[in-house]
């Protein structure tokens, strides 16, 4: 975990998601919380990491998502050295 996110603030924010019970809930907070462009980067990226999984090349990525190689490649580096969360949800949306 990176110790420079782990703030009371950060720790505020998960615990309000973790109270969210639906997918209408998480559109009305996080429409108040991220501008239009904030929450399409972040499902971006969520799509990338998905694709990447499925072993989908950058160019059919770049192609399907808009993302930059750039994007892919910072997506990519997380799959493979970060601290497993995107494995994690993976794994528990497929279960």
């Amino acid at each position: 975990m990176n110790k420079k996110i782990k703030t009371e603030a950060v720790d505020q924010l998960f615990d309000a998601i973790m109270t969210l019970k639906d997918r209408s809930e998480c559109y009305a907070f996080f429409e108040d919380l991220c501008t239009v462009n904030e929450l399409l980067s972040l499902s971006q990226r969520f799509e990338v990491a998905s694709m990447l999984k499925d072993h989908r090349t950058y160019l059919d990525i770049a192609e399907k998502t808009g993302a930059s190689t750039a994007t892919i490649s910072r997506v990519n580096r997380s799959l493979n050295y970060g601290n497993d969360g995107y494995e994690l949800v993976f794994n528990r949306l497929n279960n």
